[in-house]
């Protein structure tokens, strides 16, 4: 059973003041890349989870794939299987991850939205889409729309998706960094900085009214990313590969989610290389990657 699951950027990352849950509201679009990991899930007699990575990108500075049951897949098919009712279940999951770790594309929450849909199907357990969301929004914030892809607002803590009415397909260049970022780091660093933060966020209308238009144009010049500061006081340095991308012709420039991966919207195929070159001639990142979107979420292949 194979499993191939997209990465997500943030078009807007719209974020409000901390709850007393300890999380904060969020106001998000997503949109599902093609830069894809892919889970091979075979049954296990035994019952016993098991998890192999293998990865072809380098992983930053201090970052790793966590391993046995700490690995969200693992969390992902013991979730599903007590969903199920039977605690004789088992699988080996091997990932290949090409979406970076560490990154603020989501790689974890890809694999936990691979594992429901790939497990689900190994061991017949006859669930929809629908019926996987709350598993997966147990998971983390943005599972549930890797379950689907394409375009979705966000809201909530990022669980509760739904679509977008969108046009047209996207070309995007991403800039990885050469070590990661803590998520949670960040979120600290923005609650410290921006102490002023909505308590509801919105998504802002001229991103929306882009999408509607497929107008690549409008939609970079409607990017924004509420965590920007909070990323650029913890890793300065950032401010120069955007500043790169920008000077290089980029519609518009955006860090991705919590970062570190910085995002450029391109206007084609072909300018997506000039700025990829441009980019990488200039060291300021640790890899360069073109990719497009949207596509669709979690799928057997």
């Amino acid at each position: 059973m194979t499993v191939r699951v997209p990465a997500k950027i943030n078009l807007c990352l719209g974020v409000g003041r901390v709850r007393a849950d300890g999380f904060h509201p969020l106001a998000t679009v997503y949109q599902a890349v093609d830069l894809h990991d892919e889970l091979r899930i075979s049954s296990r007699e035994d019952g016993e989870l098991a998890v192999a990575v293998h990865t072809e990108l380098d992983l930053p500075e201090g970052s790793q794939v966590p391993d046995g049951d700490d690995n969200i897949a693992v969390r992902a098919a013991k979730l599903l299987r007590k969903r199920l009712g039977d605690e004789t279940l088992g699988a080996d999951i091997a990932i290949r991850k090409l979406i970076p770790v560490a990154g603020g594309m989501a790689g974890g929450s890809a694999d936990a939205a691979a594992a429901l849909v790939g497990c689900n199907e190994l061991w017949g357990g006859g669930l929809g889409r629908a019926d996987l969301e709350p598993l997966a929004a147990e998971l983390g914030s943005d599972v549930p729309f890797l379950l689907h892809g394409g375009n979705a607002i966000g809201g909530g803590r990022g669980e509760t998706v739904s679509p977008v009415l969108a046009r047209g397909s996207y070309h995007w260049v991403f800039a990885t960094a050469p070590e990661g970022l803590s998520t949670a780091a960040v979120y600290a660093e923005f609650d410290r900085i921006t102490p002023d933060a909505p308590e509801e966020p919105e998504v802002p209308d001229a991103l929306l009214n882009a999408l509607r238009a497929g107008d690549a144009h409008a939609l970079g010049q409607a990017l924004s990313n509420d965590l920007t500061d909070a990323s650029l006081s913890l890793r300065p340095e950032l401010a120069d590969t955007l500043e790169v991308g920008l000077e290089a012709g980029a519609l518009g420039a955006i860090i991705s989610g919590s970062g570190p991966t910085t995002a450029f919207l391109a206007a084609s195929d072909q300018h997506a290389l000039d700025l990829a070159m441009a980019l990488a001639s200039t060291g300021a990142a640790a890899d360069v990657l073109q990719s497009r979107g949207p596509v669709s979420g979690a799928r057997l292949v």
